[in-house]
């Protein structure tokens, strides 16, 4: 059968099309076949597009180029209100948490039938810390517990059993304990970027208001310094002060995100939560955000969780990454380890299940087991999970740490074994 097939993923273009048309704004660029778009590309837009996607082989500082670059704006008010950190509170982590569990339970026979059903476990003991100014990457397929464990440390869900302790300036704090008043600050510290710019937003809510409600919610200032201060955010995303009285509806999906991200810096918090805050967006948009949200970081001294199942987009954005699967952490590095030396067959099977916007560099399968790289239980020893075992995280260079029974094998040994369980 014929297929078309409409996206803004170029590394998906390239691995399955073989003819491709590239429109802008209703009218057709460019079109072509695979070896005409990607190897012999002519037009100025199509062109544009191919340096906005996020690629391995970048350069320490490389930034990279959408088709219409946005600067951040001035925060003097941001700035000015955010008090200095005590020179001794520093040294420990932003947010820890140690040994976090969270299951849900399924009801059987539908949802007006209470008792039975199956248990379901989102969480199986994550481990993690997030150092003050850095940008932890969070990966991992759907499904695997990435969004819940967000959510967690959020405090819009309580775990089963664990800890998370909040460093505070200095004083650390139990989250979970937090109640009362004491809740409520501590959400002022900590906010959220969410995966849709659609639904995120209220669309009888102006911007003016939208940016306006957390500092309603919170008692921040009066009317007029929040009107002053949401000016300000709304320059500093990269929109202008006269789309204050435009609704939701009237903004693309880039704007949207903008106006979403200005809302989760209005109480000027510590630790903002990315939670897949691009994956909506074509590649050009993409690139805006994600350099915004650089740019923002150096700027206002943020700390980042973000959540993404792109691998790519994570390389570019974050200095850690952790690996999720199944509910646990199964591999921990710096950003360049983890993507140069990667450890865990999971790993290996995201790496290679990326599509590359190359025609050269296909998708290769053969890493892929058989479309059971997520199945623990397929895992080659010494990474496979199974009831009783005893995996733990084990670290196999600085700061580069696997879930695994044993040390593992390097280089071609673990390939051979990779390959032997496939």
């Amino acid at each position: 059968m014929a297929v078309l097939l409409i996206t803004h993923d170029l590394g998906v273009v390239a691995n399955v099309a073989d003819e491709i048309i590239v429109m802008y704004r209703g009218e057709i660029m460019e079109s072509g076949t695979l070896d005409d778009i990607f190897r012999r590309a002519e037009h100025p837009y199509l062109l544009a597009l191919l340096r906005a996607v996020p690629h391995f082989d970048m350069q320490p500082g490389e930034r990279l180029q959408p088709i219409r670059e946005i600067p951040p704006g001035d925060a003097p008010h941001l700035m000015a209100q955010t008090a200095p950190w005590p020179e001794d509170a520093t040294a420990a982590p932003l947010l820890e948490c140690k040994d976090i569990r969270k299951s849900f339970r399924l009801r059987s026979g539908g949802m007006f039938r209470s008792g039975g059903g199956i248990e379901v476990t989102a969480i199986d003991g994550v481990s993690l810390s997030i150092a003050r100014g850095e940008c932890l990457g969070l990966v991992g397929e759907s499904g695997c517990g990435k969004t819940t464990l967000s959510k967690v440390l959020l405090r819009a869900l309580t775990p089963d059993t664990g800890s998370v302790t909040f460093n505070d300036r200095g004083t650390e704090t139990d989250v979970l304990a937090l109640d009362g008043e004491a809740l409520r600050q501590f959400r002022r510290r900590v906010q959220f970027i969410f995966q849709d710019p659609f639904g995120s937003l209220n669309p009888r809510m102006s911007v003016q208001d939208i940016i306006a409600e957390p500092l309603v919610i919170h008692g921040v200032g009066d009317a007029r310094s929040r009107q002053e201060l949401v000016a300000e955010l709304v320059t500093l995303v990269g929109l202008q002060t006269r789309d204050l009285r435009r609704f939701p509806h009237s903004f693309s999906g880039g704007q949207r995100q903008r106006i979403g991200i200005a809302r989760a810096l209005a109480l000027r918090p510590d630790l903002v939560i990315c939670d897949e805050p691009v994956s909506a967006l074509d590649v050009s948009i993409q690139a805006q955000v994600l350099n915004l949200l650089i740019d923002l970081q150096k700027k206002l001294g943020l700390t980042y969780l973000f959540v993404s199942h792109n691998l790519a987009v994570v390389d570019y954005i974050a200095d850690r990454i952790a690996v999720m699967c199944a509910g646990r952490i199964v591999e921990l590095a710096p950003r360049g380890v983890l993507f140069r030396d990667p450890a865990h067959p999971y790993t290996e099977a995201l790496l290679a299940a990326i599509p590359v916007p190359d025609p050269g560099h296909p998708l290769d399968f053969g890493h892929l087991m058989q479309g059971r790289a997520s199945d623990p239980l397929a895992w080659p020893e010494p990474f496979r999970r199974k009831p009783g075992s005893d995996a733990r995280m084990i670290e196999v260079g600085p700061n580069h740490w696997v879930e695994a029974s044993a040390m593992p094998p390097k280089g071609r040994k673990r390939e051979a074994s990779l390959a032997g369980s496939a």
